[in-house]
């Protein structure tokens, strides 16, 4: 790798970091630009799974406001995130990525719905049960679940989905979900890069240049994610699903 291709890839990391802490698809950053620099794919994903760990945490202290009085959700939906993240790297690592390029954009596509009907949503299923449940209930589980699977198969727009799934099934406001959305993009991250770490090939310079570029951009895009205000926060991430959506059908 040249001086100027880390460069590169640092640069990346700055905004991918700052992305996922407001919402999340920094992956659609730095993993085309690792590929366009001849990393081959599998390398490339494993490797921007762990340089984006640092990033995933500077976002959490960013949002530490935020999280206040959430811990008990936090153990509950940590459970499904961590189970999920190591099923999917280990789907990464032993199957083809034929089926996910199919299933990926359609899942991102109902996560921007889900985030877009959230207010209406949220009225109608707090009318039809009779407890509010605080942690979600077993569907906002079993979604975790799933984007655990996917966040630690690829991990692009697994915030999106967060989001769309907690903003449906949690009543609570869009800063303090996004808060947790960004606990649970960790623990998926840093779950799946402790499994790569292990068993697969690592571009460790390249991983290097993400994580130092995702620390700054984590921090920086935290600072800016949390004062925006919910309806403005809640096209932000729409837009950033439907780039995710065109990037990885057209690529």
């Amino acid at each position: 790798m040249t001086p100027w291709e880390a460069v590169a890839i640092f640069v990346a990391g700055i905004g991918a970091g700052a992305i996922n802490a407001v919402v999340g698809s920094g992956s659609l950053i730095t993993f085309p630009t690792m590929v366009a620099l001849g990393m081959p794919p599998v390398v490339a994903n494993v490797s921007n799974t762990i340089g984006l760990v640092p990033g995933s945490l500077t976002g959490v202290l960013g949002y530490r406001a935020e999280l206040r009085g959430q811990f008990r959700r936090l153990v509950r939906l940590a459970v499904p995130s961590v189970a999920g993240a190591v099923a999917g790297g280990v789907l990464l690592l032993y199957l083809p990525s034929e089926t996910f390029d199919i299933v990926v954009p359609v899942l991102i596509g109902v996560a921007c719905v889900l985030v877009v009907i959230q207010p209406r949503l949220n009225r109608w299923l707090s009318a039809r049960r009779e407890r509010p449940h605080s942690h979600g209930g077993p569907w906002l589980w079993a979604g975790v679940l799933v984007c655990g699977v996917y966040g630690g198969y690829f991990g692009a727009a697994q915030g999106v989905l967060l989001i769309g799934l907690m903003g449906s099934f949690l009543d609570d406001g869009l800063q303090r979900i996004n808060a947790t959305k960004n606990v649970l993009a960790l623990l998926v991250n840093a779950a799946a890069a402790l499994l790569f770490v292990v068993v697969a090939e690592v571009d460790w310079l390249a991983a290097l240049m993400v994580a130092l570029g995702a620390a700054i951009g984590g921090f920086l895009g935290a600072k800016i994610g949390r004062r925006l205000p919910a309806p403005v926060l809640r096209w932000f991430i729409v837009c950033i699903g439907i780039v995710a959506i065109v990037k990885l059908v057209y690529g």
